[in-house]
């Protein structure tokens, strides 16, 4: 296959240096670690592996190369391709960054998803500054990392690469002489001999709180520097486009987290963990803070002899209690110190343990961010008072708005549990008060009127000697522990409560008994109405849920509890869409449509209600899972689904992609934020009249593709025993990947499969089902004859971008696929007429839904409209060929009853080492 990209040749070629530069020094590397005849090995793996990709021979033969192979001499090649695919990765990021900076010094036209490029289409409408100040009034783009982690590098690889990300920028400079190279590939080898020499996989299961730590981390890497900027700049900019609004009050990106607060399914959740994920991350803000604070204290040593303050700046460095002599004419310094003083103070109240740069004061600790912000506020005025502007744009303005960002707390901690739970502890608290004994026995509207009730009253259901199960005492304690963040930490510590599997009134209100009887939901009295810092949540997540999730809201809302509490809380709702568990249950084309049918529905009953509408986004790194580009995605929301807020969850490889540095951070918020603004401000769907003969294209295309996935899912005799053996699932619930157990119960039903293992198994099998299949039945059976339905179909993928979106998504997997490898794996299984009933219809939907994708968007290759990933498949997918045929070797051995340590090991290897390569682990 030629490198046929759209790009010159030239302009691919300093890619193609890196990767022979990266993958020859580890080539050397592996000669001298694992010894000449591994070396031979996996250098006849590789030329055999681009040879089979032009056709020179058959996959058997490469197969041939590892039959039979000693797991001892499995294991170093395995690695060998693992770091060969982590290298290419991080030429494939440095490629793109190179070329982007080629593209701005060339001075064309920002590219699309960048903030520069939304500002011009901004000053290009001419829109009101009113409507731009209403559609703005809440708005908050939220990055939240879940407690999904299919990250399956270790940090300490993740480090190494990092330095050799670092060694290569250097390495491009163009004013470098020979022995600056010199020694810069002398630290490369060296980086890359540690990273041969580093356990790319875990020994053990990682604890949560090491989740939360490594979901912290992104802060000091990125996030402390990139965030704060980014806020600023937007603030700045649509101020000046709109000078006569208060346009964005309040911070715009503000990140959340779900890391310690999620307990859907995960027993290791507890009220320790809670205080764990709250304190850590407050810890990591303060530690930050006083960070900078010393920095500016050494800094700003402005003598008074010199400069005249203001007397509010006299007066704040006198309460700062230093009155050494050697400061005495320094009065920004000693203020700073007295700031230092009582935030440290601050920290010794509400941490468990103190951070960096703590400083021994007996000063009053702060209460509020407010206040350290006006002492903050307090030497800025001063500083531009004597004409010191410079500076208080510096370091100061960057720690002012870190304040106004991350708060205290860092990041808002969301709670979720599962609507069964809520069900079975409130049951027991009802029956424990004398409430109610049976409670779930309760039709709906009973249910709802015992729940008012309740909620209605100051009186707690029980009181602390209450002998209650271990759930119920368990459920109460984390809700404590949240009030106890809120108390100490501000309410935007633990802001949102999500209920999964939401799916009437009563669940809603059964989360809000939880947070009654932790404090957190005050009834109110007779004065004033019921309130609640705590946002409640839906969670609609199945095709059935997602349907009913607008009548549901409705029904909420036709509560006048609830709706006191929505209006106290600004009129704003925010309700949450699951991609995973939806594409689970109704396959790909079903689940996209639902979930925009959903989000009209909602968006309807929201106008209707009279309240705002913030809608949560629950995808995953996968496109199986809800992934892809998320510029592409949001602005293919429906009109009125983005009113200047998002929220969207960012799991596992997807974090260190687009947050392990400040330049890939800052370019992947830019995209979240402008599409953002473009979905708000600007009429992105282009469907105009036709938009109501759209849907009900889609309406029929979605019960097509419904029925062609159910028939292979539910119908298909044999099915599920065909996922099983395969593909690694049951492996993969051995791989140290995450704290949370791969099922939600013991089941031998696929539904009840976390939606993580049901797409890592069929990405490791290459089939990658849970992307495309239905879709090409779908579209057949639509079209059929009819060549007018089939322009129909090319139109919508030109004129709407939800349509086109969901075939380039669609591509970039089908592209990812590889039926051929998939029969390898259909070896696996012992049944031949279950693997050739499941596999023949699998092979026979994969090639129906390719031929009609290139019939509707008329591209003669997947890749088509994407030529960095037909790059990609080109330089990497060689380096995936050897893995994938010595995990089916080792799974055969494991299965046939070798599971040494060695075998397990090497399995859970090649695992880490397809998911690296193909960027989609789950």
């Amino acid at each position: 296959m030629a490198d046929s990209t759209t790009a010159p040749r030239e302009l691919t070629e300093p890619l193609r240096e890196d990767i022979r530069l990266l993958g020859g020094i580890l080539g050397e590397i592996v000669r001298e670690q694992a010894g000449e005849r591994i070396f031979q090995l996996v250098e006849t793996a590789r030329t055999e592996s681009f040879r089979l990709r032009r056709s020179e021979i058959h996959r058997s033969e490469l197969a041939a190369l590892f039959d039979g192979i000693d797991t001892a001499d499995a294991i170093p090649v395995i690695r060998a391709f693992s770091h060969f695919s982590l290298l290419a990765n991080l030429a494939e990021d440095l490629h793109r960054e190179r070329r982007r900076a080629a593209h701005r010094k060339a001075g064309e036209a920002p590219q699309n998803s960048s903030l520069a490029a939304t500002y011009r289409k901004l000053d290009s409408a001419d829109l009101p500054a009113g409507r731009v100040a209403e559609l703005l009034k809440d708005a908050q783009v939220s990055p939240v990392i879940t407690a999904h982690p299919t990250e399956t590098r270790r940090r300490t690889v993740f480090e190494v690469i990092k330095r050799i990300t670092a060694l290569m920028r250097e390495r491009a400079r163009p004013d470098l002489e020979p022995e600056d190279i010199e020694r810069i590939d002398l630290n490369l080898r060296r980086q890359i001999l540690t990273l041969w020499q580093t356990a790319v996989i875990r020994l053990s299961r990682p604890q949560l709180e090491t989740e939360i730590d490594e979901g912290l981390r992104y802060y000091t890497m990125s996030l402390f520097e990139v965030i704060p900027a980014l806020n600023a700049e937007m603030r700045t900019e649509l101020r000046r486009r709109w000078p006569a609004t208060d346009v964005l009050t309040h911070p715009l990106v503000r990140p959340g987290s779900w890391i310690g607060g999620d307990r859907d399914g995960n027993p290791y959740v507890t009220a320790d963990v809670v205080r764990t994920a709250t304190r850590r991350a407050s810890m990591l803000a303060l530690e930050h803070y006083l960070n900078e604070l010393e920095a500016l204290e050494q800094e700003l040593s402005m003598s008074d002899r010199l400069v005249t303050v203001t007397p509010e700046l006299a007066a704040l460095a006198e309460a700062s209690g230093d009155d050494g002599p050697s400061r005495a004419d320094e009065p920004y310094r000693r203020a700073l110190r007295g700031i230092r003083g009582r935030l440290s103070a601050t920290a010794g109240d509400v941490l468990d343990e103190l951070p960096h740069h703590w400083l021994e004061s007996s000063l009053t600790p702060y209460g509020r961010p407010e206040e350290l912000l006006a002492d903050l506020e307090t030497i800025d005025t001063s500083l531009r008072k004597h004409s010191d502007g410079i500076l208080a744009d510096q370091r100061l303005a960057a720690l002012h708005e870190a304040v106004l960002t991350f708060g205290f707390h860092l990041c808002g901690l969301d709670m979720r549990q599962n609507s069964e739970t809520h069900e079975q502890v409130v049951a027991e608290l009802l029956a424990w008060a004398g409430v109610h004994r049976d409670y779930s026995s309760l039709p709906e509207s009973e249910r709802v009127d015992v729940l008012v009730t309740e909620l209605r009253t100051r009186r707690p259901l029980i009181r602390p000697d209450a002998k209650l199960s271990d759930l119920a005492h368990g459920e109460l304690a984390i809700v404590r522990a949240a009030a106890a963040a809120i108390r100490d930490l501000g309410p935007d510590a633990v802001p949102h409560y999500i209920i999964s599997m939401c799916s009437s009134v009563s669940d809603m209100l059964e989360a809000a008994i939880l947070l009654k009887e932790a404090g957190i939901f005050d009834p109110g009295n007779s004065d004033d109405g019921p309130s609640c810092s705590v946002r409640l949540i839906p969670l609609f997540e199945t095709i059935d849920d997602l349907r009913a999730g607008a009548s549901i809201l409705r029904s909420t809302l036709d509560v006048p509890l609830y709706r006191d509490v929505v209006r106290g809380q600004g009129n704003l709702q925010e309700v949450m869409l699951g991609y995973s568990d939806s594409n689970k249950d109704g396959g790909y084309v079903t689940a996209n449509w639902a979930l925009y049918r959903a989000e009209l529905d909602l968006v309807e009953a929201a106008r209707d209600v009279g309240i705002r509408l913030r809608l949560f986004h629950g995808r995953g790194g996968t496109v199986g899972r809800g992934g892809g580009p998320s510029y592409e995605a949001i602005l293919a929301q429906p009109p009125g689904a983005v009113t200047g807020s998002l929220r969207i969850t960012e799991q596992g490889e997807v974090i260190a992609a687009k947050y392990a540095e400040p330049l890939m951070a800052r370019r992947n918020l830019e995209s979240l934020v402008s599409a953002t603004l473009e979905s708000t401000l600007l009429d992105v769907e282009g469907l105009g009249d036709d938009a109501e003969a759209a849907y009900t294209i889609l309406d029929e295309l979605a019960e097509l593709a419904r029925d062609a996935y159910t028939d292979l899912t539910q119908r298909t005799p044999g099915f599920i025993e065909y996922f099983r053996t395969s593909t690694p699932l049951a492996e993969i619930g051995s791989l140290n990947i995450g704290s949370r157990p791969a099922s939600r119960k013991p089941t031998k039903s696929h539904q009840d499969l976390r939606a993580i293992p049901w797409v890592l198994s069929w990405t490791q099998s290459r089939i990658m089902l849970p992307g495309w299949y239905g879709a090409g039945s779908a579209f057949t059976a639509w079209v059929g004859d009819d060549q007018s339905r089939l322009k129909q179909l090319t139109d919508l993928y030109k004129r709407w971008p939800f349509f086109h979106s969901v075939m380039s998504n669609m591509a970039m997997v089908l592209a990812k696929s590889d039926i051929g490898l998939a029969a390898r794996y259909a070896e696996l299984v012992p049944d031949s007429s279950v693997r050739d009933l499941v596999f023949g219809k699998i092979r026979e939907e994969h090639s129906r839904t390719v031929d009609m994708y290139k019939a509707i968007t008329g591209y003669d290759d997947l890749t088509g409209d994407n030529p960095a990933l037909h790059r990609s498949i080109h330089n990497r997918f060689p380096y995936l060929e050897p893995l994938n045929h010595l995990q089916v070797e080792l799974l055969k051995r494991y299965r046939s009853g070798d599971d040494s340590p060695y075998v397990r090991r090497a399995i859970h290897m090649t695992m880490n080492g397809l998911a690296t390569a193909l960027r989609n682990s789950g």
